[in-house]
């Protein structure tokens, strides 16, 4: 069943949006339609969330359950392609950085706090995580990371860098030190084990960081939902991967870290993209006397 599939990677109270979500698909596409579905078929689908939901927000957490519903298929031999694993909505991307609605490092390391029902899975979360909230990488950078990126001697992440960000080599954290001494030669090496290819006996995706526990590659989508499960705890905003980068970033350069340093560690290819992370004590005060007591 697929409900016994999604609850291998997610958290029950996840699984119950994505059925929600998926049945809503399968209802207005059916089921059989739904099986052998393009993209462009997924794409009038998408048309018929905008009319029906103006936020953003909703449409993409749907388009969630379209994929992991499509993963299924896959995984049980019934389908062999994803009509849609890349496609990524720009509704709910705004231009503006709301720096009044970003997150302290505080804040931030709460994420790192959460206890987990198995140890493995804890210690990958805290991985996955840390790579969010202290080398402020993008979920597709983390996704991509492989075993050679890590350097625990030297203490650096290198990420090769993505369309609209550069590479780079990025220092750990002393914590994340022995924690991904930990997943690398204890965690990781038995989540493997789980995926193997039993025709030919030999390990898939060996190279692969972050693994799910499946041993397959964890997809940027599911470290996406791993971070929604925090949501409860900071109920007046809006935390995403996005959010936290943008605040990894903005704490940067409010703890007074050079402008061409920050530029560097975040991968900007222009100074212009940091620049917009800056903001002054006034205009800190200001932003928050709009949000909480705004003039009309």
């Amino acid at each position: 069943m697929i409900e016994a599939y999604l609850l291998k990677e997610h958290t029950p109270p996840t699984v119950k949006i994505y059925l929600r979500d998926i049945k809503v698909y399968l209802d207005y596409m059916t089921e059989e339609k739904a099986a052998v579905a393009t993209y462009k078929d997924i794409m009038q689908y998408v048309d018929y969330l905008r009319k029906q939901y103006q936020n953003p927000r909703t449409i993409n957490r749907m388009l969630y359950g379209v994929k992991a519903w499509y993963h299924w298929l896959i995984h049980t031999g019934k389908r062999d392609d994803h009509p849609c694993r890349y496609l990524s909505l720009k509704d709910a991307k705004e231009q503006d950085i709301q720096l009044q609605d970003l997150f302290t490092s505080t804040e931030l390391e709460q994420l790192m706090e959460r206890k987990e029902r198995y140890e493995s899975v804890r210690i990958r979360n805290q991985v996955a995580i840390s790579l969010l909230i202290y080398q402020g990488l993008r979920l597709t950078e983390v996704e991509q990371l492989r075993m050679q990126d890590i350097d625990l001697e030297a203490g650096t992440v290198y990420s090769k860098g993505m369309a609209k960000t550069l590479p780079r080599t990025l220092k750990m954290k002393p914590r994340q030190i022995m924690l991904f001494y930990k997943y690398i030669h204890e965690i990781r090496p038995e989540l493997l084990k789980r995926n193997t290819d039993l025709s030919t006996g030999a390990l898939a995706q060996e190279d692969q960081l972050i693994l799910n526990i499946r041993g397959k590659t964890m997809s940027a989508d599911s470290i996406n939902y791993l971070i929604e499960t925090f949501k409860n705890h900071f109920p007046n905003k809006n935390l995403n991967a996005k959010a936290i980068r943008q605040s990894v970033i903005a704490n940067l350069l409010k703890e007074g870290k050079d402008l061409r340093v920050v530029q560097v560690f975040a991968g900007h290819k222009n100074p212009s993209s940091t620049e917009k992370y800056r903001q002054t004590g006034l205009e800190e005060l200001r932003a928050a006397i709009q949000k909480h007591h705004p003039l009309q």
